[in-house]
């Protein structure tokens, strides 16, 4: 423990820019956008997780297998939400 005045010895010098840093573009309305493939990456991801799933069943690890259905059934929502928004 000190006695006296406190004393801040420590000195925060500011950054400089990172010269790859990108500036930002503003999109316009009139911009064509890509369309999202949400639904073919909800799909695949899907099929995976449970292929994972079956393997850790297979193997007798239950805990594994039920966390990549978790996996697989939070694909399966978003495969369903995207079907409904199209």
């Amino acid at each position: 423990m000190q006695n006296g005045p406190r004393t801040n010895t420590t000195f925060y010098q500011q950054r400089p820019a990172a010269p790859f840093a990108v500036p930002s573009t503003r999109w316009s309305p009139g911009a064509s956008r890509p369309e999202p493939k949400h639904s073919q990456d909800a799909k695949k991801n899907y099929h995976r997780y449970l292929e994972l799933a079956r393997t850790e069943t297979l193997n007798g690890n239950t805990v594994g297998a039920e966390n990549y259905y978790q996996y697989a059934e939070h694909y399966y929502r978003s495969m369903s939400w995207d079907l409904k928004g199209t």
